[in-house]
């Protein structure tokens, strides 16, 4: 019997083949086998960015779990004319909170309805474009669909200690409550402006020192969003 030749070249590639396809099938199993686990840990995630914008936050995972379950009556989807398209249901995870970043852009909207000590409280997602890449963010509203209750936004790539305090700082999300979000006529007033430009303080924010764009950004975003939501929350 002829001596199997370990170096030839046709052993070689046979061998990386099989070894690319073992890899390979390892390399899905394992993928698939975590993406239960994944999900699980995105849903939460997305659970406690909600929660932030309502000013509930620094809960343990368990806790925001069945905070969110308490506080959300329903996760709606609207289009842009105010319509409720599905009424979503008490801690909702199966209508508006399966929404993304594209169903917004094409006009269907998540619209979350929250009951914080007894006050109605609607919490919008809203989406855009910092310096390096999407930013997002989710703004609660008073129950005059007017005042904003509270605000936490999120970036995939700015710039650490500049434009990345949209997220990082509790502090200059702060300054979006009590914010007047509409003027009288429906038209959006709420921006985010450097100092020096602030003419309307009950409107307008100061942007994030040293990240004018990603602040300009945020504002982009927040125009658009309570353009789009501007028949939703007058109902």
């Amino acid at each position: 019997m002829a001596k199997l030749n370990t170096n030839s070249n046709a052993y070689i590639i046979a061998y990386s083949c099989v070894m690319v396809v073992i890899v390979a099938f390892l390399l899905a199993f394992i993928s698939s086998s975590l993406k239960p686990t994944q999900d699980v840990n995105v849903a939460l995630d997305k659970k406690k960015q909600i929660l932030a914008a309502l000013n509930i936050r620094d809960l343990s995972n368990d806790a925001s779990a069945k905070k969110y379950q308490e506080v959300i009556t329903a996760d709606a989807i609207v289009d842009v004319d105010g319509n409720i398209v599905e009424a979503g249901e008490q801690g909702g995870e199966k209508a508006g909170f399966k929404l993304n970043s594209a169903d917004y852009k094409a006009g269907k909207l998540a619209l979350y309805i929250c009951n914080v000590d007894g006050k109605k409280i609607s919490v919008v997602p809203v989406y855009g474009m910092g310096l390096w890449g999407p930013i997002w963010g989710y703004i609660a509203v008073a129950e005059d669909g007017n005042t904003i209750y509270g605000a936490y936004f999120n970036h995939e790539g700015e710039t650490a200690g500049l434009g990345a305090e949209i997220k990082d700082s509790k502090a200059w999300q702060d300054k979006f409550i009590g914010k007047t979000i509409y003027d009288a006529a429906g038209t959006p007033v709420i921006k985010v402006l450097k100092s020096s430009e602030v003419k309307n303080p009950q409107s307008e924010v100061d942007a994030v020192t040293g990240a004018t764009l990603t602040s300009n950004g945020v504002s982009d975003m927040l125009q658009d969003g309570f353009k789009k939501y501007n028949a939703a929350l007058k109902k």
